[in-house]
């Protein structure tokens, strides 16, 4: 399904998701929502080498973010047992929860959007 907003309207709806989300204190970076809809969006697995090729960022940068998120259990790592090296990130029920959640609010505001 297509949607055309007006560029007013992208904004308006981009504004009012990211205030719905500091309103329910999920005060998660540009970066972190990125990797967050990442794992949950694209099939697995993922690899903290694997997201940093895609977002282009560094894999510290990379762990940096897993470990807040992993702290809002929005995510979980272990390490990969075929190749020591690579750290595996593994999605959890919390995690979920919120990226449905996410969904949801996008929704939600979309409708509100003025014609």
């Amino acid at each position: 399904m297509s949607v055309a907003l007006r560029a007013s309207q992208s904004l308006k709806l981009w504004h009012d998701v990211h205030l719905d989300l500091v309103h329910e204190g999920s005060d998660l970076s540009a970066r972190q929502v990125a990797i967050l809809l990442t794992i949950y969006l694209e099939p697995p697995p993922h690899t903290v080498r694997g997201l940093a090729k895609k977002l282009n960022v560094t894999k510290p940068v990379i762990t940096r973010a897993l470990d807040t998120m992993g702290k809002l259990d929005l995510v979980s790592r272990r390490r990969d047992e075929a190749d020591r090296r690579n750290v595996v990130i593994q999605r959890t029920v919390a995690g979920a929860l919120a990226v449905e959640r996410l969904g949801d609010v996008i929704i939600a505001r979309a409708k509100e959007l003025p014609v």
